[in-house]
């Protein structure tokens, strides 16, 4: 697929960029920037979210302009900035701005918009060495056309997405390809995140580090963060699911689905055998 997007300045402002080409998928593309004196996004047939991961700036579009700033993915939640189709941005900022900058296919039935956390539900899952904090930043009610985005927040040492869940069309689960960008506190430790189906020979597994991205192109999928780190990341996703369909949910992998009647079930307590 002919990757669609158009971007100035150079390629030096951009720290990362993953685009349909170069995953092997055919709807998301996404992106980590640091615009500097002025970095311009103009999508004629995609939509567009920003989300401001650190440091102070601004976002031009037409004629209107937005205040987007953060101290940290660690210490607050983001305004997301929403583009349809054909709104040119250009952003600038502090030395120290950073935005992701992910798209999608959109036919521009939504304006522009910007979305406060007020407007984000948010939740606690799971339980036991499972139990995170999700944050649904772009995700039903609030309106797109095909992308979701949530920022999630798991402590030392715990797991995310467990039970692993899958959302590549197996098993009637929906389709949607989708980018996770790690952040971790303190950024010198590592997380593990694991990608694999169990019908075919499919399985890849990543050892990430702060502001690494794994692309989820198919499979069942979960992360651990390592026991010295807290993890951040932050999901773009985008697929078949249109508009208010993208409240449909993954197929989840049945031989552990079982734990999420009882957290504790099973736990140990130390030592486990004693003399």
């Amino acid at each position: 697929m002919e990757d669609q997007a158009h971007y100035t300045p150079g390629s030096d402002q951009v720290r990362l960029r993953i685009d349909p080409a170069s995953a092997g998928w055919r709807y998301l593309a996404f992106e980590v920037v640091a615009p500097g004196d002025g970095f311009v996004v103009n999508e004629s047939d995609r939509e567009v979210a920003v989300v401001p991961l650190g440091g102070a700036g601004t976002a031009d579009v037409e004629g209107e302009r937005f205040e987007l700033s953060r101290t940290s993915v660690f210490e607050e939640m983001p305004h997301v900035l929403y583009l349809p189709p054909g709104a040119r941005v250009e952003l600038s900022g502090d030395p120290d701005f950073e935005v992701s900058v992910g798209s999608a296919p959109a036919t521009g039935k939504y304006p522009v918009r910007l979305f406060a956390p007020t407007e984000m539900k948010s939740e606690l899952r799971g339980g036991g060495a499972s139990y995170r904090h999700v944050n649904h930043v772009l995700a039903p009610p609030l309106p797109a056309e095909h992308l979701i985005l949530y920022e999630v927040y798991v402590p030392r040492g715990t797991w995310s997405g467990w039970a692993p869940h899958c959302h590549d069309g197996y098993d009637g689960s929906p389709y949607l390809e989708e980018t996770y960008y790690f952040r971790l506190d303190p950024g010198e430790g590592f997380a593990m995140h694991r990608n694999w189906r169990e019908d075919e020979p499919f399985d890849e597994t990543f050892v990430v580090a702060d502001k690494d991205c794994v692309t989820v192109r198919k499979g069942y999928h979960s992360s651990v963060a390592c026991p010295s780190s807290h993890m951040f990341f932050l999901n773009y996703l985008a697929g078949d699911l249109y508009d208010e369909e993208r409240t449909t949910p993954p197929c989840f992998h049945a031989d552990f689905t079982w734990i999420q009647d009882d957290w504790d079930a099973g736990a140990w307590e130390l030592p486990v055998v004693r003399p």
